[in-house]
């Protein structure tokens, strides 16, 4: 099965190339020699426990901060700080608390394109609040005037930084399939950095686990899209890329294809299909 990255005909998403990157805070080293190839167009999904560096990586592909050695790379050119044709979206939709909702989609633009930003506002279901304050919107609400705000400058690399971690269950699975069908739509190269597997297995095309600063996993999601998440090979993908997350290993010998072996024992009581976060 081809990646979706394979379908879209003519992709707007950019390459990255990521080849032994290495990141220090002062005397520590956070990250050890990363390699880490996306295609245009490819929906890539960071997962792995609370300072493993999935974060630190995710700034260093945004250009918030600089590699200490290795290459990164963005359409073959190296990274040289921050692009204008990438965003970013954190868990906080930092939005401006006097500017009204279509004042901060527009954020950055002309005046002659602020009918651009009503029209991302309305691709988003938020063209009747445009004219609300921030502060009357739900929490789902304003993540989605913050995506609004990232695709008003059509990026061609969006980066997500856990933007969906404080919403409700229901909530998060509808901006997971909002998030899913932009993606298709416009043909951005997607990385999200999470600690949902669930989510990870809903909206990726590879799964990509990162333990103690180095890449442990890269797994492709060869399940069609729309994901159907009570289907028999989405829970055994989740399960098995849980139970390696929580590194509960039964079969001493090493395993390398998540797909084939799922004998990894849970660190629970409970089934890891019951457990959606990765930490």
């Amino acid at each position: 099965m081809q990646s979706n990255a394979t379908e879209h005909a003519a992709l707007a998403g950019t390459a990255l190339h990521i080849e032994h990157v290495v990141k220090r805070y002062g005397d520590r080293e956070v990250l050890h020699g990363i390699d880490l190839e996306i295609t245009p167009g490819e929906f890539v999904v960071i997962v792995g426990r609370s300072g493993c560096g999935k974060s630190t990586l995710l700034r260093l592909i945004a250009g918030l901060e600089g590699i200490d050695g290795g290459h990164l790379r963005r359409d073959g050119e190296a990274e040289d700080g921050l692009h204008d044709d990438a965003r970013v979206m954190f868990q906080d939709a930092r939005l401006l608390p006097w500017k009204k909702v279509l004042d901060n989609v527009a954020l950055g633009l002309p005046k002659t394109q602020r009918a651009q930003a009503a029209e991302v506002l309305a691709q988003v279901g938020l063209a009747e609040r445009a004219g609300e304050w921030p502060a009357r919107l739900s929490g789902g609400q304003r993540q989605r005037v913050a995506l609004a705000r990232a695709l008003v400058h059509r990026p061609r690399l969006l980066l997500l930084d856990e933007p969906l971690g404080a919403l409700d269950a229901l909530t998060r699975i509808d901006m997971q399939n909002l998030i899913e069908g932009l993606w298709q739509r416009l043909g951005f190269t997607a990385v999200l950095v999470t600690h949902d597997v669930a989510e990870a297995v809903a909206l990726a095309d590879r799964v990509v686990l990162i333990e103690d600063g180095r890449i442990a996993l890269d797994e492709r999601v060869d399940l069609p899209r729309p994901r159907h998440r009570g289907s028999p090979a989405f829970a055994r993908l989740e399960e098995a890329i849980l139970n390696r997350v929580m590194q509960r290993k039964v079969d001493p010998n090493e395993v390398t294809d998540v797909r084939a072996h799922t004998a990894w024992a849970s660190p629970f009581d409970v089934a890891a299909t019951a457990v959606r976060w990765a930490v």
